[in-house]
């Protein structure tokens, strides 16, 4: 089981604070560092304010060595796709070939009236999606000195170079995400190497998980060559009284961690990834809200993973 430690910047973070994180993410051996693409904090502050989810990878790019580097995930709204491909194959090419994107449709409105950034209507947010992955993999894919044209409701491409290319070829792996029950398993068949079901119970995860893997079927794709992981808020504490201050610390309670969360004792963190492992997950997201307590990260390490195969 992978164990990827994922962050949420926007809720109050410097790059000299991911930083920290990301080098005991490598140090401690959890297989990736992750962080949440967003510009506006959520129920906090979030001072001293964003961070560039792409500035930020490209600096760890330059500063780890092994793990794998992301977003889960970035917003189609937010970027262009030609030049969101272009920023994407430089930060993999500055990490030797460790990134992945994760991209979606967006969806939280306020961050894009804050910064000016327009907000269509959902199905339009589904269709520059979906554009967005067709530019963004034929760019990647187009051989080096041929050029990529494209002819879309929302996005016209004429002569491109697509260039630079990435380091991993054929490319960096995507990933995509979501709880809809038709398009979304649709367009991770045709596009995704990963799908990652986020915070959803363990029957719900395992529904969608069925309904992509169909989707796959049907699109002629061997659904066996998707990963599919989740995302859950991590409070683990060898006792239960460091259980519950990390929990106070995030402002969350310990019965709701509890049950919705990877959260408790090793053991309990343990029988709960165990569980989401026989649901059909390969992978597991951990929600680090509190970026200043590296012991959480320990004893996670030492007594969580070390029991996982």
């Amino acid at each position: 089981m992978d164990l990827r430690i994922f962050t949420e910047p926007q809720q109050g973070a410097t790059y000299v604070d991911l930083l920290r994180v990301a080098r005991a993410t490598e140090e401690l051996g959890f297989d990736g560092f992750f962080r949440s693409d967003h510009y506006v904090a959520m129920n906090v502050d979030g001072l001293p304010g964003p961070t560039d989810a792409w500035l930020t990878l490209a600096g760890l790019a330059r500063e780890t060595s092994r793990i794998r580097l992301g977003t889960l995930v970035t917003s189609a709204t937010f970027r262009l796709p030609g030049p969101l491909a272009v920023s994407v194959a430089q930060a993999d090419q500055m990490s030797g070939g460790r990134v992945e994107l994760g991209l979606g449709a967006g969806w939280f409105e306020a961050e894009h009236a804050a910064y000016g950034i327009p907000f269509p209507p959902l199905g339009e947010r589904f269709d520059r999606l979906e554009e967005s992955l067709e530019i963004i993999t034929g760019l990647w894919g187009t051989p080096v000195g041929r050029h990529f044209d494209h002819l879309g409701k929302h996005f016209q491409l004429s002569d491109s170079p697509a260039l630079p290319k990435t380091a991993q070829q054929p490319r960096p792996p995507i990933i995509i995400g979501g709880a809809g029950k038709k398009r979304t398993p649709a367009l991770a068949a045709r596009f995704a190497d990963e799908f990652n079901v986020a915070f959803a119970p363990i029957d719900v995860a395992s529904a969608q998980i069925g309904r992509v893997r169909a989707a796959c079927a049907k699109a002629g794709r061997r659904p066996e060559t998707m990963t599919f992981s989740t995302a859950l808020v991590l409070c683990c504490g060898r006792t239960e009284a460091e259980v519950a201050c990390r929990a106070e610390a995030i402002g969350r309670e310990v019965g709701e961690l509890r049950e919705n969360g990877a959260a408790g004792t090793p053991d309990e963190v343990v029988e709960k990834i165990e569980r989401y492992r026989e649901a059909g997950v390969d992978r597991i997201y951990l929600q680090t809200l509190d970026l200043s307590d590296l012991d959480h990260l320990e004893v996670v390490a030492a007594d969580v993973a070390s029991r996982l195969g």
